[in-house]
């Protein structure tokens, strides 16, 4: 029996980390390095096998993002399969961005920026 796999937007995952759900970032360390979402765990794909049990979303779904929204769909259907309830963020990081959400950029200066306009602001 194939798993219904659910996806929110990104208006939905702020609600609902606002509520107490976790925010699980699946995609690799250099992904990650280059932006990410302030709150969220890093649990790379490549190592689910041996950390899916850290992956728990509090009283909600725990909300697991990629890329794009490909691994988290597979990681969620995983996730589903073990008994643990996830939601897939759809359109992944790149929405994330767009929709001008927080996010980190440590291997640029370390500052945070605000989304997807990013550029250096200067006062005049």
């Amino acid at each position: 029996m194939p798993i219904d796999i659910q996806e929110i937007d990104v208006p939905e995952a702020l609600r609902r980390l606002s509520s107490g759900a976790r925010l699980f970032d699946v995609r690799e360390q250099g992904e990650w390095d280059e932006v990410h979402a302030p709150q969220a765990t890093l649990v790379p794909m490549s190592e689910l096998v041996e950390r899916w049990q850290e992956i728990d979303g509090g009283d909600e779904p725990a909300i697991v993002v990629c890329h794009s929204g490909a691994r988290s769909a597979r990681v969620v259907a995983a996730l589903e399969q073990s008994g643990v309830p996830a939601v897939s963020l759809q359109g992944g990081m790149v929405a994330w961005e767009q929709a001008g959400a927080p996010v980190e950029r440590p291997g640029s200066d370390g500052a945070a920026s605000s989304g997807a306009d990013s550029e250096p602001r200067h006062e005049h």
